[in-house]
């Protein structure tokens, strides 16, 4: 019953901590109360955005002359989803964990001692004890607001949203977060009548301030009704109440209103860089992923697994983990990457120029179109954004931004330059493909100045 090294969550974080530690010796095993694969295989990344793809590659190619017609088959792009879920289906996730001498044991895993760890499933509770570290990597899970009847109305969680079988005769979309405008989307082109409630002025709020507006449009181009402002006061079967007494009428109503680490007082585990958490004697103790509150991102959440998993070995070698190895998860102190998969797509890493001028930088802001001959080629029409602020002490970027289609895969050069911290007159040497829509990168450091 002694492992050296137990981690709690067979999810991608938990996964890959525990690939990690195995790969370098050490007996690990890996408690899963659900699927092995976790939220991200079965509910969130791959089946949002595998619902999400058919619609995109239908309008992208509708948006270049001489494609004629072409339209959705709902029930082909649910099965294709579906595909990418395993049918929800852990049966191969469990053979990859074993082949890689990850010992996977089944129920609901909890520390009740130093380097203890007790199994609740369905043979009783079985306790286990760890020779080098336990690590939480419970992930989060839907945080639902204070309404007038929550609890008696059955609603949609996120989990909900991207399994259903069939698509909803109406949909209301409570919250602008991701999961809101990306479901939106996804639903209103599959032929659901949609409705996106979101309590401010825009979707999307900590992005720059030029993202939401654009979000909108693309959602509005879709069939969605966006009511901004509509903060919720009640709901009930079919029916939320806003606090202006308007209400807003749908077969079914997803909340949406952001998630919160899986602790049992959610709350989350303060930990340091190499995943150590705070307060608990004897280094023992790890935690990665959603439950820290860090970067509630599932790339984020593997960056941080593996590093947690790197300093385990490392210490458990006698070790210490230097400053910005691969055992400190440093990096999303300064560039967390994120990818709203709506259409238009947002890309964006880094800070903000708000967010950047409120921590004391003096910053130069850079905005332009993205209008280049790779996007009038990718797209008749092409409407996109960027914004791109720099650190004016440093000359180094610390925040990018892209809207329009296909910019996802720009994200990437963007992460590496801040990461890098490369300056923009080194930069400039970095020379974009023509034509593609990278060339962007040649006209907003024209745009600065170089």
């Amino acid at each position: 019953m002694d492992f050296d090294v137990i981690v709690i969550g067979g999810g991608p974080v938990g996964e890959n901590v525990a690939w990690r530690t195995a790969a370098g010796g050490l007996s690990t095993a890996m408690i899963e109360k659900e699927l092995v694969g976790g939220e991200c295989s079965y509910w969130a990344c791959m089946p949002s955005k595998a619902l999400l793809r058919s619609g995109h590659a239908l309008a992208a190619a509708q948006r270049v002359k001489g494609v004629v017609g072409g339209s959705l088959d709902p029930a082909a792009v649910l099965e294709r989803r579906t595909g990418f879920t395993s049918n929800w289906d852990d049966t191969g996730q469990v053979k990859w964990a074993e082949s890689e001498n990850i010992h996977v044991l089944r129920g609901d895993g909890e520390v009740t001692g130093e380097r203890e760890v007790t199994v609740r499933g369905a043979d009783g509770e079985t306790v286990y004890r760890a020779r080098q570290a336990v690590v939480v990597c419970t992930g989060s899970v839907p945080k639902m607001p204070p309404l007038d009847g929550i609890d008696d109305t059955p609603v949609w969680t996120s989990r909900d949203a991207t399994s259903a079988r069939e698509v909803p005769d109406s949909l209301v979309v409570l919250g602008g977060g991701v999961v809101g405008v990306e479901m939106a989307q996804a639903w209103a082109r599959l032929g659901s009548q949609v409705k996106l409630v979101v309590s401010g002025d825009r979707p999307l709020p900590k992005m720059e301030d030029f993202v939401g507006p654009l979000v909108v449009e693309g959602l509005e181009a879709d069939g969605v009704e966006v009511l901004l402002g509509g903060r919720a006061a009640a709901i009930k079967p079919g029916e939320l109440t806003l606090q202006d007494g308007r209400t807003v009428q749908g077969s079914h109503i997803l909340v949406a209103t952001g998630r919160v680490p899986a602790t049992k007082d959610g709350k989350p585990l303060t930990i340091d860089d190499s995943g150590l958490v705070s307060g608990v004697d004897g280094r023992w103790l790890y935690a990665a992923g959603d439950v820290t509150g860090r970067a509630l991102l599932t790339h984020q959440g593997k960056y941080q697994g593996r590093a947690v998993g790197t300093a385990i070995l490392e210490r458990s070698r006698g070790f210490e983990p230097k400053e910005r190895s691969a055992g400190q998860a440093w990096a999303d102190h300064v560039a967390v990457p994120q990818v709203v998969f709506t259409d238009p797509e947002v890309a964006f890493v880094g800070h903000t120029a708000e967010q950047a001028r409120a921590a004391g930088r003096d910053v130069k802001v850079v905005d332009l179109d993205i209008a280049v001959a790779g996007s009038s080629l990718h797209a008749d029409g092409y409407k996109g954004k960027t914004r791109m602020v720099v650190d004016e002490r440093t000359r180094t970027l610390v925040g990018v931004t892209f809207v329009g289609q296909d910019v996802a895969e720009l994200l990437h050069s963007a992460t590496v330059a801040i990461v890098g911290e490369v300056t923009v007159d080194r930069l400039w040497h970095a020379v974009p493909s023509y034509p593609t829509i990278s060339e962007v990168w040649l006209r907003l450091l024209e745009s600065y100045g170089l």
